[in-house]
């Protein structure tokens, strides 16, 4: 058996809440949980988190693998959101309006006018954006979501409102694709494909043959006999069972297994 449930460690964030749903950790004293981690081995491809928004996050951008690797790291950071819950004017901003050069892009960070640059679309539940290394983003408030990523802790950001946070406008810029957002290809239960991981949803029982990460999204099923719980997350290295009825599965599958 392969299947290993992952750690959950809560991170306070400024635009996170204090009323996240039961059954996850809390910090000591009230203050506003933004994360909750699923802490992977050193060397795993993927990490899982799920986020919970009370206002908007920075506008930010991630380098791909060789820019990343260039500084360093071992890989860059493709994201993938898919939207648990949100509130009926929720936004996230992923890709800009219209294509613009860097020294644009720059200086719309400088004097604020990247906020109606960047597109911002409305979500729901049950959506997934797929946001590859180098899109401009920002996840606005009042949204329950779980993000699957490549596991790489680097984030520019362009800008963030006037908090008092460290901005990161040279590296951001440089990494940034300042056009707008393409959606990967879908197909069906594929919801995106194309990437640094495919994303699946999966409703049946059988084996999984290859590295992933498994998010169950209802209560119900093993894997590996270990019932499946809603806001857990397991590391599949290479061979896992899932059995059982009313199966509901979001799963990562990293295109260059590590």
């Amino acid at each position: 058996m392969t299947a290993t449930k992952l750690r959950a460690v809560p991170v306070e964030r400024v635009w996170g809440r204090r009323d996240i749903p039961a059954g996850f950790p809390r910090l000591d004293g009230d203050v506003p949980i933004g994360e909750i981690w699923f802490e992977p081995a050193a060397d795993a491809p993927l990490l899982v988190k799920y986020l919970f928004t009370a206002e908007r996050l920075s506008i930010q951008v991630h380098p791909d693998d060789a820019a990343a690797r260039a500084r360093g790291f071992p890989r860059g950071k493709d994201e993938a959101w898919y939207i648990i819950d949100a509130a009926p004017d929720a936004r996230i901003g992923i890709g800009l309006t219209r294509e613009v050069s860097r020294e644009t892009l720059r200086a719309a960070a400088l004097d604020g006018s990247i906020e109606t640059l960047l597109d911002w679309r409305p979500v729901r539940a049950g959506e997934l954006l797929y946001s590859p290394a180098g899109t401009i983003h920002a996840i606005g408030g009042g949204i329950a979501l779980i993000e699957i990523q490549q596991n790489l802790d680097l984030t520019y950001r362009l800008y963030d409102y006037g908090r008092p946070r460290a901005l990161h406008l040279e590296d951001g810029v440089a990494v940034a694709d300042p056009r707008p957002w393409t959606p990967l290809p879908s197909d069906g239960a594929l919801l995106a494909d194309g990437g640094a991981f495919r994303v699946e949803r999966r409703r049946e029982s059988g084996r999984l043959r290859e590295p992933a990460v498994v998010i169950p999204l209802v209560a119900s099923g093993t894997i590996d006999g270990e019932p499946l719980a809603t806001g857990a997350v397991w590391d599949v290295k290479d061979d896992a069972e899932i059995a059982g009825e009313g199966i509901d599965l979001l799963i990562g599958f990293p295109a260059d297994p590590a």
